[in-house]
């Protein structure tokens, strides 16, 4: 096991110990405060150094949210990357109980941090970090029973990100698959980034302690298997597991084995690098007609199969700051000017696949401009799109199975969407 902390410590803006949590007796606040307004005084934005620095026999590491710095400190040889990914949990649940995680929260709260501190960490190991499970034993003023709180069972077994006795009228599974496209293409018309982030977004109502399995067209998978492939398979690569995933057993076969927890998650996220045809292309071309009016003709086309449909499609278009009194007609759907952000707005509620429309727009300008006048900016074109049914990757959930001892018969719901991410064009 690696070596634990010494002391937990949440610090001002300045790097003033508001409240901290000793562990092991072997670092003091005094320390740390002197330590960290060194740092500060020297390097001038903790933000821009490294999160481990290792002082005096001492190895800190530290995070900063909002105007308060999370900080851990310990003598022995820690697991630095454990330490960090536990500060940000920490974060997590402070801002499920306070909403927020600032200064003024910790000060209006510092008998239910000392109480969080000494459950989420013990002799300074990190111990369990999930607000749901916390908050039936821990609860804020306005939530505290009469009654003598016990530990829920989650906090003392294997599965710390659940509750016993949950119970459903009706038991449900919903899964979405969505991905998320991005794309950048230049002046020039090329691609110079594409790339596909995915996830698979559960919400569960399930009763009891579910062990739930689910398939995808994963093609190692199918190979190991003994299957053969019947359509699209998959390499999924750069995967990142829900820690209710079992992952000795999804190493050793591909499956995902996992008891959920209750309610809305995220099972499984994923990145695609491989080069992605833009789903929705934009073409514009700017025709000024003496310096007093421009016309921009627009040519907005869906590569995509005909059988998807991107529905609330939002095509921005940058105009100069100066354009006034604009006359705009489209093909499909409808286009209005947010002189506000200079941009012209285009959505398209319902956009086919292998269809082109197009958009024209006048805009009359100031008569007189100065002879050195600014250059105008080349702000992109943003695009904004949702395709129902319809994956990039071409993921497929083969199967979702519900095992639970009482033997009740769940339903599984599963959706696929593709989004546009950072989708800009820099064609104009």
């Amino acid at each position: 096991m690696s070596g634990a902390a010494s002391a937990l410590f949440l610090l001002d803006i300045k790097g003033r110990v508001l409240i901290w949590r000793d562990y092991r007796g072997d670092v003091s606040a005094v320390q740390a405060e002197r330590f960290f307004t060194k740092l500060i005084e020297k390097e001038g934005d903790p933000q821009s150094q490294d999160p481990v620095v290792y002082d005096d026999g001492i190895t800190y590491m530290f995070i900063q949210h909002n105007n308060v710095y999370l900080m851990t400190a310990s003598r022995q040889n820690s697991n630095a990357a454990s330490l960090l990914l536990f500060l940000h949990r920490i974060v997590d649940v402070f801002k499920y109980y306070f909403e927020e995680l600032e200064e003024e929260s910790l000060r209006d709260n510092f008998v239910v941090v000392y109480e969080l501190l000494d459950e989420i960490m013990d002799f300074g190991y990190p111990q369990y970090t999930e607000a749901k499970i916390l908050s039936e034993f821990i609860k804020t003023d306005a939530y505290r029973m009469e009654v003598i709180q016990r530990p829920p069972m989650a906090v003392t077994n294997a599965v710390s990100w659940r509750s016993e006795g949950i119970s459903y009228k009706k038991n449900e599974v919903f899964l979405d698959v969505v991905e998320s496209v991005n794309i950048l293409v230049n002046s020039n018309g090329q691609i110079i980034r594409s790339d596909v982030v995915g996830a698979l977004k559960m919400r569960t109502y399930l009763s009891g302690m579910p062990e739930c399995k689910l398939g995808l067209n994963d093609r190692v998978l199918l190979e190991a298997q003994g299957q053969a492939a019947k359509g699209k398979t998959i390499d999924l690569d750069d995967i990142k597991f829900h820690q209710c995933v079992r992952l000795a057993r999804y190493e050793n076969d591909r499956t995902i084995s996992f008891i959920p927890p209750d309610g809305s998650f995220d099972l499984m996220t994923y990145r695609l690098s491989s080069q992605v045809k833009p789903l929705i292309w934009v073409e514009a071309q700017i025709e000024r007609h003496s310096r007093s009016r421009i016309e921009i003709m627009v040519k907005a086309r869906s590569q995509f199969k005909e059988r998807s449909t991107a529905t609330n499609v939002e095509i921005e278009l940058p105009v100069p700051p100066d354009a006034i009194s604009p006359t705009i007609r489209t093909s499909l759907g409808s286009a209005s000017y947010a002189p506000e952000k200079d941009v012209l707005v285009w959505k398209i509620k319902s956009f086919p696949g292998g269809k082109e429309y197009m958009l024209r727009a006048e805009f009359n300008l100031p008569s007189i401009r100065g002879e050195e006048a600014a250059p105008e900016r080349k702000a992109p074109i943003r695009v904004k799109f949702e395709i129902p049914y319809f994956t990039v990757s071409g993921i497929q959930v083969r199967y979702l199975k519900i095992i639970e001892k009482s033997g009740y018969q769940a339903l599984p719901w599963v959706r696929y969407i593709t989004v546009a991410g950072e989708y800009e064009l820099r064609v104009m």
